[in-house]
């Protein structure tokens, strides 16, 4: 049986910044075996990000998911990072 998925601290201000600056963001922490936490969309772009905290590494599930995944996903751990992806500004 599957644990809970765990969500770091910093995940729910880093959806509020992307929301407030347009984006569409689904939560996908519930699929588990290494998928991402978060499909981000902007400007019909989609994008993964993997939410870590100042210290997280990914794990050897997640590493195995980016390394088969065909689209563009990102790793961040602030605000300032997740909004880089998309070019945009708080």
């Amino acid at each position: 049986m599957r644990r809970a998925a765990r969500i770091d601290a910093n995940q729910a201000e880093i959806v509020a910044a992307l929301e407030a600056c347009g984006c569409t963001v689904l939560s996908l922490a519930e699929h588990g075996r290494g998928c991402p936490d978060l499909l981000v969309g902007l400007r019909w772009r989609n994008v993964l990000l993997e939410v870590k905290g100042p210290k997280g590494k990914l794990t050897p599930d997640q590493r195995a998911f980016l390394a088969e995944w065909r689209g563009e996903w990102y790793v961040v751990s602030s605000v300032a990072e997740a909004l880089a992806v998309f070019r945009v500004k708080a």
